[in-house]
């Protein structure tokens, strides 16, 4: 099956390029640098020829709301006419946990706008919401670094590492359409103040992390539970401890 990745260069996309074509499939990388453009819409209909699956895993450059509206609007809008035109039978778009329930938040709001264009097309879909990534972590303390302290909510969450989200993603592509939303998660609840926290501690960096319940994630204010996935929630293997070790191996290897 010839199945296009769209931000087929980033974290998720290299992975799930791999797997996809581990298993046999024909996966195409598309992004930028490789010629396409899903905001100019550059390079679109050659790479989507003879396409059956369309996977967008891309993410905008900038957060700032305006610009990260524009991003996910025009290139969730160019990406399903060009689908239709191509005759791809099934869009596969990754969208974040409790997105619908953040729409304080600039980046959200886009994101929900983003899947209300996919439930509106003509194309069959499925939705991927995943909790947060491990590789993030470190990403989160930075948006949240006041001074030499990190102010994050003590609240729980469900994260997971991206190669799981790679695999989770890759199994629901070559699936029939669900023409609804799948949650993906970790195997294990944390506070996001402590996980930080420890994931600072194994880089030896020396921010303070605060509890903060005053502290915003991505602009929105969160609740208790607000980044937890349901019941249903698909669940990845890896635990936070082998992703640990496992990224001090990798990080030991490239240094040497």
């Amino acid at each position: 099956m010839k199945i296009v990745v769209i931000g087929g260069s980033g974290l998720i996309g290299s992975k799930l390029v791999t797997k996809l074509r581990q298993n046999g499939h024909e996966a195409i990388a598309a992004s930028p640098n490789s010629g396409v453009n899903t905001v100019t819409g550059e390079g679109l209909a050659e790479a989507l020829k003879g396409a059956s699956v369309v996977v967008d895993v891309s993410n905008s450059p900038s957060w700032e709301d305006a610009a990260v509206m524009k991003f996910f609007e025009t290139s969730t809008r160019n990406l399903l006419n060009y689908e239709a035109a191509a005759g791809v039978k099934h869009h596969v778009a990754l969208s974040v946990v409790g997105t619908d329930r953040l729409s304080e938040s600039g980046y959200f709001r886009a994101k929900i706008a983003q899947e209300k264009l996919i439930k509106g097309s003509s194309i069959p879909y499925s939705i991927v919401h995943a909790t947060q990534f491990f590789e993030f972590l470190k990403g989160l303390a930075d948006i949240s670094t006041d001074g030499d302290k990190v102010r994050l909510p003590h609240v729980l969450f469900q994260p997971m590492a991206a190669d799981d989200v790679a695999s989770a993603v890759g199994r629901i592509a070559v699936d029939p359409p669900v023409n609804g939303i799948v949650e993906i998660g970790g195997p294990e609840q944390f506070r996001i103040d402590e996980l930080v926290r420890r994931r600072l501690a194994s880089l030896k960096d020396p921010r303070e992390v605060i509890a903060d319940p005053k502290a915003l994630y991505a602009g929105a204010k969160l609740s208790e539970r607000i980044l937890l996935p349901d019941k249903n929630v698909r669940l990845g293997e890896t635990s936070f401890e082998t992703w640990l070790t496992q990224s001090a191996v990798k990080a030991a290897a490239a240094t040497h």
